[in-house]
């Protein structure tokens, strides 16, 4: 059936043509003496086209419709910019400009289309001080999602970006877990998980989890660069996640904006904004409360969130930010189920006694200097303190001999900076880009295991806190450095070669105990448990390099390539953790690898599209082994392959370009494929976990004016949770398949001046499915999504 409608989907992209006669705009732009300017961007206002002069000057902007008047605008460091308005009429249009120096400083322009009902875009080639040129990228732009928004739903949210395989642990939307091409999507500790630019995650090496989302409804973009943003932000295979919060409105002082959102299973919630711009000074602070009793039993939860950012332009050169971000919440874990209980009633609970209690605390100080026209350096400093509780009984049932709980605390205290230069030149007549920068980060994280009380309530205290099971300090001192450049060798094609070095030092004290079975003096065997002292120290100095290409034949297709190394440090959890259901190699590697990408991608007025082919490869690829005995360590080397493909047509741009009503089909599709690559029979030619070989999210965006409905259907192929690719699922349901589910979502938005109104229902059809088999906490076992579920909200801005 889904190939069916993959094929549908094809036929009606291909079967789409122009109906409206277009028109092309050109000219040149010169500088005060008449000489041309080379470099310089021309755009039209409130849309993504934008082309760059030549060496005379040169311009031209095409597929320009008749009888539309479109907002021309000029723009190069150093010059004051303009803009021009032009109606096209039956013949192509001449248009010249002069631009004048400029003793004032400007940022970037961001071109983009405020208007559109676009929800996704990519990242332009130079961003602050960031290269993203010959980069698989994508950026969501969330005030246009039509989707459940209060509770952060993952399949609504990143439905246009191909390949992620996302698990659904709870429906509340407080954790994330996305991954993608075989990396695990738990708690997204596969991307380098950033806000604004700097890191939110537990440890960005030694325990990259991410216990804290931003909502939503605070976040302006959703920023993902894949494997190639290793060079400037880290090391990691699955690349950069970054959240772009809004900031206060340009255009006023002061603005209000309130959203209630309520929905089934007790779901409550509050967002609450102010924001604005003073003179030289922009401001925005939110707070979110949000609670359910969620669709299982014993599975609520109690969230507040609250983010402060203020920027201070203290001159035309430099600028100062400050931002403050705390989150905490306490949910109670309905535990895992095994295969039989799911398919007997999936949303039963067989305990009461599991928690989970997270404070999330960070800092940012981000300063940004304009050395010059096309020179400019940041800094961002930032700190973390945070903590993180889980309690419960490692079982699939209520304990029947009342045996302690287990506590696992995490406390985080975590500092790092990053300098970054960035230098607009010319290399042989061509504008090129080069951006330098430094890392410097610690980190440090106690974590302590230990017997907690028998009962069923929250109580994250230690019953015997001198004699716990593990108790250990881990720390971690990084230092990175990397250089990025682009070399625009034409017009049209571009070379961006960099390299990162990284200093990672590892340290970990303190004990654990371990039992031993002796003979006693009666000679029958005793169960004797020692404390064991536990020192762990690990050095290494990694360098990585990579390549970009990108050529752009029209100003509406742009191929690019790349191939980027990768690594991964193992984490705190590889290295000591005491897990029941899973035992730790103790000779564990780290993992090496690279990816590469080949893809093109474009927009015209009536279509969005990127399909790109990519190859990833891990060696000594870490995961579960041995599922008689189950064991995490570096299984063999492994890799993946296959395609990636988004594309959204626009029919109402096609047939009626002036209408007020828009029909927009999209597909986001993904056919890949995991092997390992091993000596031993076991492992050899079996399939790498956690990649679903077909996925596919496709929908509907329809709606008039200020209206829109979206409807979306999801669909994920059977793949496996074990390297050993376990069919028949074991009596813990810890190893098994994940069969293939699909599920649909319906949303509808409207606003009207100060008011919006947003509702829906997800899982439309109330499938009963699951996306992940739990080793531990949440679990272990499945972990079931949730049934059919409604929202409603009502938002008021002043």
């Amino acid at each position: 059936m889904q190939y069916r409608l993959l094929l549908f989907i094809c036929l009606s992209f291909i079967t789409a043509s122009y109906v409206n006669a277009q028109r092309s705009i050109s000219g040149k732009v010169l500088d005060s003496s008449n000489q041309p300017l080379e470099g310089v961007n021309v755009y039209i206002k409130g849309k993504t086209q934008k082309v760059i002069t030549n060496d005379k000057g040169e311009y031209q902007l095409d597929n320009l419709s008749e009888g539309k008047t479109y907002s021309i605008g000029v723009f190069l460091y150093g010059f004051s910019p303009l803009e021009n308005n032009v109606t096209i009429t039956n013949a192509d249009q001449n248009l010249n400009f002069t631009l004048r120096p400029l003793e004032t400083l400007l940022e970037e322009v961001d071109v983009r289309d405020a208007s559109s009902s676009a929800e996704i875009k990519r990242m332009e080639a130079v961003v602050g001080t960031s290269i993203f040129e010959g980069k698989k990228s994508e950026v969501i732009l969330v005030d246009n999602l039509t989707a459940n928004l209060a509770t952060n739903n993952s399949r609504q949210v990143y439905n246009r970006v191909p390949g992620l395989n996302i698990w659904e642990s709870d429906g509340a939307g407080i954790q994330l877990g996305i991954g993608g091409r075989g990396l695990s999507p738990n708690r997204t500790s596969n991307f380098n998980t950033r806000q604004n630019g700097y890191d939110i995650a537990a440890d960005a090496l030694g325990y990259p989890e991410s216990y804290y989302t931003p909502p939503m409804e605070a976040v302006e973009e959703v920023q993902i660069v894949r494997g190639a943003a290793s060079l400037q932000y880290g090391t990691q295979f699955g690349g950069l996640l970054n959240f772009k919060m809004k900031r206060g409105n340009t255009e006023k002082p002061f603005e209000f904006v309130t959203r209630q959102t309520v929905g089934s299973f007790g779901l409550f919630n509050s967002f609450n904004s102010i924001g604005g711009q003073k003179g030289k000074v922009n401001y925005y602070a939110m707070y979110q409360y949000k609670k359910g009793d969620g669709w299982r039993p014993n599975s609520d939860f109690n969230v507040n969130t609250i983010f402060t950012g203020v920027q201070y332009d203290i001159n035309d050169k430099l600028k100062i930010g400050v931002e403050i971000t705390h989150m905490d919440y306490l949910a109670q874990q309905p535990g895992g189920l095994t295969d039989d209980e799911f398919y007997n009633d999936p949303r039963a609970s067989y305990t009461d006694q599991n928690w989970f209690k997270v404070n999330w605390n960070i800092a940012s100080v981000n300063f940004q200097y304009q050395l010059s026209p096309k020179a400019k350096i940041e800094m961002r400093n930032f700190g973390l303190l945070a903590s993180r509780d889980a309690l419960g009984i490692n079982l699939n049932k209520l304990d029947p001999y009342n045996e302690p709980r287990l506590l696992v605390a995490d406390e985080f205290r975590n500092i790092g900076t990053e300098i970054r230069y960035m230098q607009h030149y010319d290399f042989r007549g061509k504008p090129s880009v080069f951006v330098v920068g430094s890392r410097l980060y610690h980190g440090n994280d106690d974590k302590k295991q230990g017997d907690a009380s028998d009962g069923k309530d929250a109580d994250f205290s230690f019953s015997h806190p001198d004699s716990l099971l593990s108790d250990h300090n881990f720390r971690i001192n990084n230092y990175a450095f990397f250089a990025e450049n682009i070399f625009q060798i034409s017009d049209k094609f571009s070379i961006t070669p960099g390299i990162r070095f990284e200093m990672i030092q590892t340290t970990g004290k303190g004990y654990y105990q371990q039992t031993f079975y002796e003979p006693g003096d009666d000679g029958l065997i005793e169960e004797i448990t020692r404390p064991m002292e536990d020192n762990i120290e690990n050095n290494r100095n990694i360098f990585i390099a990579g390549i970009g290409f990108s050529y752009k034949p029209t100003d509406d297709l742009e191929v690019y390539a790349n191939l980027s190394q990768n690594y991964r440090a193992i984490t705190y959890s590889d290295l000591r953790s005491l897990n029941t259901n899973v035992r730790i190699d103790p000779n564990l590697k780290d993992e090496k690898g690279y990816s590469a990408d080949l893809g093109a991608r474009g927009a015209l007025k009536w279509l969005n599209y990127d399909v790109s082919a990519f190859y990833l490869r891990y060696n000594d690829k870490i995961g579960l082994a041995n599922p008689a005995n189950p064991i995490r360590t570096n299984i063999a080397d492994a890799y993946t392959l296959g395609v990636e493909s988004y594309a959204e047509i626009k029919w109402m741009d096609i047939f009626s370009p002036l209408s007020d009503y828009h029909v927009n089909l999209f597909a986001n599709v993904a056919l890949i494929q995991g092997k390992y690559i091993s000596d031993d029979r076991v492992y050899d030619g079996k399939d790498v976990e956690l990649v679903p070989p077909f996925n596919i999210k496709t929908g509907l965006n329809a709606g008039y004016k200020s209206f829109n409905l979206s409807l979306q259907y999801t669909y994920v192929e059977k793949h496996y949770t074990d390297a050993a690719n376990t069919e028949e699922p074991l009596a813990d349901a810890v190893y098994g398949p994940i069969p293939s589910y699909y599920v649909m979502d319906l949303s509808a938005k409207y606003n009207f001046k100060w008011l919006g109104i947003e509702s829906g229902i997800n899982n439309l059809t109330n499938n009963m499915y699951f996306t992940r088999r739990a080793t531990g906490y949440p679990g272990p076992g499945i972990i079931p999504s949730d049934g059919r579920n409604y929202y409603f909200t009502l938002q008021v801005k002043i």
